[in-house]
Protein backbone atom coordinates (compact mmCIF):
# COMPACT_ATOMS: atom_id res chain seq x y z
CA UNK A 1 0.00 0.00 0.00
CA UNK A 2 1.39 3.53 -0.96
CA UNK A 3 2.15 6.04 1.11
CA UNK A 4 -0.53 9.26 1.76
CA UNK A 5 0.97 12.14 0.65
CA UNK A 6 1.45 15.79 2.42
CA UNK A 7 2.03 18.60 0.75
CA UNK A 8 4.17 21.47 2.76
CA UNK A 9 4.41 24.91 1.76
CA UNK A 10 7.31 26.97 2.86
CA UNK A 11 8.83 23.50 3.97
CA UNK A 12 12.62 24.44 3.24
CA UNK A 13 13.52 25.81 6.55
CA UNK A 14 12.27 26.34 10.27
CA UNK A 15 8.93 25.12 11.07
CA UNK A 16 7.94 24.18 7.90
CA UNK A 17 11.33 21.94 7.37
CA UNK A 18 10.56 20.05 10.82
CA UNK A 19 7.29 19.49 9.54
CA UNK A 20 8.79 17.72 6.50
CA UNK A 21 10.78 15.58 7.89
CA UNK A 22 7.70 15.07 10.90
CA UNK A 23 5.50 13.65 8.57
CA UNK A 24 7.50 11.87 6.32
CA UNK A 25 8.84 10.13 9.67
CA UNK A 26 5.02 8.82 10.11
CA UNK A 27 4.67 7.80 6.67
CA UNK A 28 3.43 10.73 4.25
CA UNK A 29 5.83 10.71 1.28
CA UNK A 30 5.99 14.65 1.61
CA UNK A 31 6.01 17.10 -1.45
CA UNK A 32 7.25 21.02 -0.19
CA UNK A 33 8.16 24.59 -1.21
CA UNK A 34 10.74 27.21 -1.29
CA UNK A 35 10.79 29.96 -2.71
CA UNK A 36 14.55 31.15 -3.61
CA UNK A 37 17.14 29.19 -1.10
CA UNK A 38 17.56 25.12 -3.07
CA UNK A 39 16.63 22.98 0.30
CA UNK A 40 19.12 20.53 1.59
CA UNK A 41 16.91 18.18 2.97
CA UNK A 42 16.80 14.50 1.86
CA UNK A 43 14.86 13.02 -0.94
CA UNK A 44 14.26 9.60 1.20
CA UNK A 45 13.21 9.94 5.04
CA UNK A 46 12.86 6.00 6.17
CA UNK A 47 10.55 4.40 3.75
CA UNK A 48 8.79 7.93 2.57
CA UNK A 49 9.90 10.30 -0.46
CA UNK A 50 10.15 13.51 -0.30
CA UNK A 51 10.39 16.14 -3.53
CA UNK A 52 11.14 20.31 -3.65
CA UNK A 53 9.12 22.51 -6.01
CA UNK A 54 9.93 26.11 -6.34
CA UNK A 55 6.83 28.46 -5.67
CA UNK A 56 5.85 31.47 -5.42
CA UNK A 57 2.49 31.54 -3.24
CA UNK A 58 1.71 34.97 -4.18
CA UNK A 59 1.14 33.55 -8.05
CA UNK A 60 -1.91 31.37 -8.09
CA UNK A 61 -1.05 30.18 -11.50
CA UNK A 62 2.19 28.64 -9.61
CA UNK A 63 0.13 27.59 -6.41
CA UNK A 64 -2.14 25.69 -8.72
CA UNK A 65 0.83 23.85 -10.55
CA UNK A 66 2.44 22.32 -7.59
CA UNK A 67 -0.82 20.65 -6.90
CA UNK A 68 -0.75 19.77 -10.41
CA UNK A 69 2.92 18.41 -10.42
CA UNK A 70 2.88 16.88 -7.06
CA UNK A 71 0.09 14.72 -8.03
CA UNK A 72 1.72 13.83 -10.99
CA UNK A 73 5.56 12.93 -8.97
CA UNK A 74 3.43 10.89 -6.20
CA UNK A 75 0.56 9.46 -8.46
CA UNK A 76 -2.19 11.03 -5.91
CA UNK A 77 -3.86 14.14 -4.49
CA UNK A 78 -2.37 14.99 -1.27
CA UNK A 79 -4.36 13.81 1.45
CA UNK A 80 -2.82 16.76 3.55
CA UNK A 81 -1.95 20.29 2.45
CA UNK A 82 0.33 22.64 5.45
CA UNK A 83 -0.21 26.05 4.15
CA UNK A 84 3.36 27.38 6.80
CA UNK A 85 4.78 29.90 3.96
CA UNK A 86 4.45 33.62 5.67
CA UNK A 87 6.54 36.49 6.21
CA UNK A 88 7.43 38.93 9.01
CA UNK A 89 8.41 42.23 8.20
CA UNK A 90 9.82 44.99 11.19
CA UNK A 91 7.56 45.74 13.95
CA UNK A 92 6.40 49.17 14.56
CA UNK A 93 3.52 51.10 15.94
CA UNK A 94 0.69 51.76 13.14
CA UNK A 95 1.50 55.47 13.59
CA UNK A 96 4.77 55.11 12.17
CA UNK A 97 4.47 51.61 10.40
CA UNK A 98 5.78 50.93 7.28
CA UNK A 99 2.95 50.63 4.55
CA UNK A 100 4.99 49.02 2.30
CA UNK A 101 5.89 46.69 4.41
CA UNK A 102 2.02 45.97 5.38
CA UNK A 103 1.39 45.29 1.65
CA UNK A 104 3.77 42.53 1.97
CA UNK A 105 2.00 41.26 4.85
CA UNK A 106 -1.26 41.79 3.16
CA UNK A 107 0.50 40.03 -0.34
CA UNK A 108 2.13 37.12 1.09
CA UNK A 109 0.05 36.20 4.22
CA UNK A 110 -3.04 36.71 3.67
CA UNK A 111 -3.28 36.76 -0.67
CA UNK A 112 -0.28 33.87 -0.54
CA UNK A 113 -2.47 32.14 1.96
CA UNK A 114 -5.79 32.15 0.31
CA UNK A 115 -3.91 30.75 -3.21
CA UNK A 116 -2.81 27.98 -1.06
CA UNK A 117 -6.22 27.02 0.84
CA UNK A 118 -8.33 27.99 -2.64
CA UNK A 119 -5.72 25.17 -4.24
CA UNK A 120 -6.45 22.72 -1.12
CA UNK A 121 -9.94 22.80 -1.00
CA UNK A 122 -10.13 22.02 -4.73
CA UNK A 123 -7.37 19.50 -4.71
CA UNK A 124 -7.24 17.72 -1.01
CA UNK A 125 -8.32 14.20 -1.02
CA UNK A 126 -11.71 13.13 0.37
CA UNK A 127 -11.02 12.51 4.47
CA UNK A 128 -7.80 14.39 4.10
CA UNK A 129 -6.39 17.51 6.61
CA UNK A 130 -5.71 21.54 5.95
CA UNK A 131 -3.20 22.47 8.19
CA UNK A 132 -2.76 26.56 7.99
CA UNK A 133 0.25 27.73 10.36
CA UNK A 134 -0.64 31.66 11.92
CA UNK A 135 -0.04 33.31 15.29
CA UNK A 136 -0.96 33.01 19.12
CA UNK A 137 -0.81 36.75 18.47
CA UNK A 138 -3.79 36.85 17.29
CA UNK A 139 -5.04 36.38 20.95
CA UNK A 140 -2.43 38.02 23.07
CA UNK A 141 -1.87 41.73 22.05
CA UNK A 142 1.29 42.84 21.33
CA UNK A 143 2.89 46.58 20.33
CA UNK A 144 4.20 46.82 17.17
CA UNK A 145 2.97 43.82 16.05
CA UNK A 146 -0.47 44.29 14.82
CA UNK A 147 -0.14 44.58 11.40
CA UNK A 148 1.49 40.52 11.15
CA UNK A 149 -1.29 39.76 13.57
CA UNK A 150 -4.03 40.95 11.72
CA UNK A 151 -2.36 39.10 8.43
CA UNK A 152 -3.03 35.98 10.70
CA UNK A 153 -6.33 36.68 12.00
CA UNK A 154 -7.62 36.63 7.95
CA UNK A 155 -6.28 33.15 7.77
CA UNK A 156 -8.07 32.51 10.66
CA UNK A 157 -10.94 33.11 9.37
CA UNK A 158 -10.44 31.62 6.08
CA UNK A 159 -9.64 28.25 8.02
CA UNK A 160 -13.05 28.49 10.58
CA UNK A 161 -14.79 29.27 7.18
CA UNK A 162 -13.39 26.30 5.33
CA UNK A 163 -13.96 23.63 7.79
CA UNK A 164 -17.83 24.11 7.58
CA UNK A 165 -17.57 24.03 3.66
CA UNK A 166 -15.39 21.27 3.35
CA UNK A 167 -17.47 18.95 5.92
CA UNK A 168 -19.33 16.92 3.99
CA UNK A 169 -16.32 15.56 2.30
CA UNK A 170 -14.81 14.30 5.80
CA UNK A 171 -11.97 16.93 5.18
CA UNK A 172 -10.83 18.43 8.31
CA UNK A 173 -9.51 22.17 8.94
CA UNK A 174 -7.07 23.53 11.45
CA UNK A 175 -4.63 25.89 12.00
CA UNK A 176 -1.96 25.87 14.51
CA UNK A 177 -0.85 28.92 15.99
CA UNK A 178 2.23 29.06 17.75
CA UNK A 179 4.09 31.04 20.26
CA UNK A 180 7.61 32.19 19.80
CA UNK A 181 9.76 29.77 17.72
CA UNK A 182 13.74 29.09 17.47
CA UNK A 183 13.34 29.83 14.06
CA UNK A 184 15.71 31.73 11.79
CA UNK A 185 12.76 34.33 11.31
CA UNK A 186 12.06 34.73 14.92
CA UNK A 187 16.55 35.04 15.59
CA UNK A 188 16.45 37.91 12.96
CA UNK A 189 17.63 41.27 14.61
CA UNK A 190 17.30 40.36 18.12
CA UNK A 191 19.14 40.66 20.54
CA UNK A 192 19.59 38.34 23.33
CA UNK A 193 17.89 40.21 25.80
CA UNK A 194 15.06 40.84 23.29
CA UNK A 195 14.30 37.07 22.84
CA UNK A 196 14.90 36.24 26.77
CA UNK A 197 12.08 38.51 26.95
CA UNK A 198 10.24 36.52 24.29
CA UNK A 199 11.31 33.25 26.41
CA UNK A 200 9.77 34.77 29.62
CA UNK A 201 6.10 35.91 27.99
CA UNK A 202 5.99 31.93 28.65
CA UNK A 203 5.40 30.26 31.80
CA UNK A 204 7.64 27.63 30.80
CA UNK A 205 10.20 30.40 30.58
CA UNK A 206 11.48 29.45 26.94
CA UNK A 207 10.37 29.63 22.88
CA UNK A 208 9.15 26.94 21.78
CA UNK A 209 11.20 24.57 19.19
CA UNK A 210 9.74 23.70 15.13
CA UNK A 211 10.11 20.40 16.12
CA UNK A 212 7.34 20.71 18.52
CA UNK A 213 5.33 22.31 16.36
CA UNK A 214 5.70 19.92 14.14
CA UNK A 215 4.53 17.23 16.35
CA UNK A 216 1.19 19.21 16.63
CA UNK A 217 0.92 19.76 12.99
CA UNK A 218 1.79 15.81 12.54
CA UNK A 219 -1.16 14.98 14.99
CA UNK A 220 -3.54 17.26 13.41
CA UNK A 221 -2.75 15.03 9.66
CA UNK A 222 -3.29 11.79 11.29
CA UNK A 223 -5.96 9.38 11.94
CA UNK A 224 -5.97 10.65 16.01
CA UNK A 225 -7.37 14.04 14.89
CA UNK A 226 -10.31 12.61 13.88
CA UNK A 227 -12.49 14.75 15.81
CA UNK A 228 -10.80 18.15 15.49
CA UNK A 229 -12.03 20.40 13.04
CA UNK A 230 -11.97 24.17 12.68
CA UNK A 231 -9.74 24.48 15.62
CA UNK A 232 -7.50 27.20 16.25
CA UNK A 233 -4.84 24.85 18.26
CA UNK A 234 -1.87 26.99 20.22
CA UNK A 235 1.27 25.77 21.34
CA UNK A 236 2.89 28.42 23.27
CA UNK A 237 3.66 27.25 26.14
CA UNK A 238 0.92 29.26 28.19
CA UNK A 239 1.28 32.33 26.61
CA UNK A 240 -2.04 32.86 26.18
Amino acid sequence: MSNKLALVFGGSRGIGAACVQTLAASGFDVAYTYVSSVPNLPEKIGTARTKAYAVDICMPTQVAQVFADAARDFGRAPDCVVANAGINVPPGPMAQFDTGNFRKLVEVNIVGAFNILQGAAQHVADGGSIIALTTSLVRHAAPGLGPYSASKAAVECLVRSMAKELAPRQVRVNAVAPGPVDTDLFRAGKTEEVKQRSAAMSPLNRIGTPQEIAEVVNFLASDKASWIDGQIVQPNGGLI
